[in-house]
């Protein structure tokens, strides 16, 4: 009997200390849980835009004192710290001068071959430059080679002037595509970001806004921004001389499981290292800025990482096969019937988590067409849906425009109705 109490005794108390181990060990668990989340939320710095989850945080770390990862077609902002912070942008800023070079060659103001000669004051920049001579005489292909690939000043200045005459007047050109382009938080004073000018600013999100223009509007930029080394030719007074460009986009070289496209790099004392970095995968096509880096590579590493996060959790969605339109009556118009189209192709950016198989859409018309209207005039749109909330749509637009009808068209009508019944 006195073994059988013992017995008892023992293992009770076994029972008893497995018992407090374990729930010790499940106290440990959680505060250590607790104490992880707190580090989490000091240094996940990147809010993420996940359809109003404003509250969830991107896996990415950065140092830099401003950041966006953007998606270019549609303009989705994936995440992004301080992207409206007021920062310096420096060469950055060339991004804008490279969009106003290629919307003069679109409008047909330009001419790759066209050539443009060095003034003295762009000779004088000074800065990043490829040491162009005062009357100096290159294609605008070259000026643009000198300025994507090696963040020529010089080059910058030339084309400024080529273009509209003056830098000052270009500078005016290029504040008012800022408006054009939403960049609120912008104003240049230079074409090339030299100046440290408290006047010269803009932010993350508006220099995702000007590289989404200039790579959806002039894709073929790409073709100068991954040029890794190329030589230019000097023609002077003092003879001819080869002149080495390198690409200050070190991105193009580390090793990235997704193919670099672009864009341009920028620092001076009061910017610190800036990036705008852009890359494309599986049909995605992001833009990823870090504004005042605090280190030559880090603007770098923080760009790739930003870049792999947004290829590892987006998916793009387009819908290429929307449901056919038909001819939409019009009520006393010189013409009975009208054609449809869509606006342009709906485009959609799914997070991890949303299922693109999912995405249904609902053609939405007006009753009826009233005349007179142009062609373009909004009659309706295609709207889409993913698990029962509206993700967007695309506008359904006339392709021609028609006027009312007159007595005249009124007694054709009647006349063709005749024929048609006594035929």
């Amino acid at each position: 009997m006195g073994k059988k109490i013992i017995t008892i005794i023992l293992l009770l108390g076994i029972f008893l200390n497995s018992r407090v181990l374990f729930v010790y060990a499940e106290n440990e668990n959680t505060a250590e849980s607790t104490e992880s989340g707190s580090m989490l939320e000091k240094t996940e710095d990147l809010e993420l835009k996940n359809q109003g989850a404003a509250s969830k945080k991107a896996a990415v770390t950065v140092t830099s004192e401003a950041a966006i990862l953007m998606e270019a077609q549609t303009g989705t902002v994936i995440c992004e710290k301080n992207q409206d912070e007021r920062v310096s942008p420096a060469s950055i800023t060339k991004i804008m001068t490279l969009l106003l070079i290629y919307d003069a060659l679109h409008d047909g103001r330009l001419q790759l071959s066209d050539k443009v000669t060095t003034s003295a004051h762009a000779k004088s920049m000074g800065g990043s430059q490829v040491f162009l001579e005062e009357g100096e005489v290159q294609t605008v292909e070259t000026m643009i080679k000198c300025i994507v690939i090696a963040s020529g000043n010089d080059a910058s200045a030339a084309m400024a002037e080529h273009i509209s005459g003056s830098e000052d007047a270009f500078v005016a050109a290029m504040n008012q595509k800022a408006g054009e382009l939403g960049m609120t938080g912008t104003h240049f004073v230079d074409c090339c970001g030299l100046t440290d000018s408290d006047d010269h600013y803009t932010t993350a999100k508006d220099v995702a806004l000007m590289a989404r223009a200039l790579i959806t509007n002039y894709p073929e930029i790409s073709e100068y921004a991954t040029i890794w080394m190329e030589n230019i030719t000097h023609e002077t007074k003092r003879g001819s001389s080869e002149f080495g460009l390198s690409n200050t986009n070190k991105l193009l070289k580390m090793a990235n499981n997704f193919e670099v496209t672009g864009l341009k790099t920028g620092s001076t004392a009061k910017a610190g290292y800036c990036f705008c970095g852009t890359a494309v995968k599986d049909g995605l096509n992001l833009i990823a800025v870090v504004m005042d880096a605090p280190d030559y590579k880090i603007r770098f590493s923080e760009v790739q990482q930003l870049l792999n996060y947004g290829f590892a959790n987006c998916r793009a969605y387009r819908d290429d096969n929307p449901p056919e339109l038909l001819p939409m009556a019009v009520k006393d118009g010189q013409k009975e019937w009208v054609t449809l189209a869509y606006e342009q192709p709906f485009s959609y950016i799914t997070f991890r988590g949303e299922n693109p198989e999912d995405i249904r859409s609902e053609l939405v018309l007006d009753n009826h067409l009233m005349p007179p209207f142009e062609a373009g005039t909004r009659v309706g749109r295609l709207v889409y849906y993913l698990d029962g909330q509206e993700i967007g749509d695309t506008a359904v637009v006339v392709t021609e425009g028609v006027e009312r009808a007159g007595f005249i068209d009124y007694l054709q009508k009647v006349y063709r109705n005749f024929m048609s019944i006594s035929g």
